[in-house]
Order: C-alpha cells, then sequence, then structure tokens
C-alpha cells in the first residue's frame, strides 16, 4: 500500500517556443495550473510529507521564479531586452551563468509545457527531500496545463537526486 498527497497551484506566465515554428514564436502568456503529487510507502507518523510547508514551499518558488514574468530558452534574443527593462524573465537551458533556480533547468533548452513539469517536478523533489515527511517519500506525478485543453505529465523514471544530467 501506498499513500499519496497532492498540491495544486496556478501562475500567470508568458512564453515562446521559437524552435517550434507557427504561433508559439511569438510572445504569449497562459495561466498555468500544475498539480504535484508526492507518494510514500508508509506513513507511520501520519503524512507523506508536512503539507503545510510543502505546499507553501511550492507556491513561494513559483510565484517568486514564473508568476507575473516570461519564460524563455536562454537562447532566445528576447531575455537580454526584456531584462534591460527589469521584467522577470526565467531562462531554460541556461550556462554556468545561470542562477540558482535557473540551473534547475539547465538541461531543458526551451519552456516548452513538458519542460516546465519537469522543472517543477524537481523543485518538488529538492522540497521533499527538505520537508519533513515519511521515508522514501518521493514525487511521483507533476501535471501542468498552459491552457484547458493543453497539459503535460511528468512522472520520474528514477527518483531525482539533485543531479542534472550534463
Amino acid at each position: 500500500m501506498s499513500h499519496a498527497v497532492a498540491v495544486r497551484h496556478n501562475f500567470e506566465t508568458a512564453h515562446r517556443l521559437p524552435e517550434i515554428g507557427g504561433k508559439c514564436v511569438n510572445l504569449h502568456g497562459h495561466s498555468w495550473w500544475c498539480r504535484i503529487e508526492v507518494s510514500a510507502p508508509r506513513i507511520p507518523d501520519g503524512t507523506v510529507v508536512e503539507f503545510g510547508a510543502f505546499k507553501k514551499r511550492m507556491r513561494t518558488w513559483i510565484d517568486d521564479h514564473l508568476d507575473h514574468g516570461a519564460m524563455l530558452g536562454a537562447a532566445d534574443p528576447l531575455v537580454a531586452p526584456l531584462r534591460e527593462q527589469h521584467c522577470k524573465v526565467f531562462r531554460f537551458g541556461a550556462g554556468p551563468d545561470a542562477a540558482e533556480a535557473e540551473s534547475l533547468a539547465r538541461d531543458l533548452h526551451w519552456p516548452t509545457v513538458e519542460n516546465v513539469a519537469v522543472l517543477l517536478g524537481r523543485v518538488a523533489a529538492d522540497a521533499v527531500r527538505e520537508l519533513p515527511g515519511a521515508a522514501g517519500a518521493t514525487v511521483v506525478r507533476v501535471d501542468v496545463a498552459e491552457t484547458q485543453v493543453n497539459s503535460a505529465l511528468w512522472r520520474p523514471d528514477d527518483p531525482y537526486d539533485g543531479e542534472i544530467p550534463a
């Protein structure tokens, strides 16, 4: 038997995907929704993860780094002019100059909905490792919707251990 909890959050963020072509080459925004599920095989103290702390950690990270900003690939020529205008920009695929938060997406080159799900899974895995909870608790599922009809699901094959593939 296993036990699971989930948190949901929404955020408003722009992105663009010039490598895909079509409409998504334009900077555009979405009302994103995410649902992050954490599971544990046993819960001796009655909890998978301390719910309040996990929810606060996820919501704070999303609000600080993504909400009311723009998610762009590090190679996107819009990064510099937006930052010059003091806009919040989160870069996917940023190199050695990446901020700590951006380093979680250094191997994810563009802000596709699939890559946003991976990113939030990594944020959640870091939180689960650092917060009180059941032994063996892991992130098992991240759902991210960029619109009411377009979404992505990420389930880790292997638990995220803090190391990002080179």
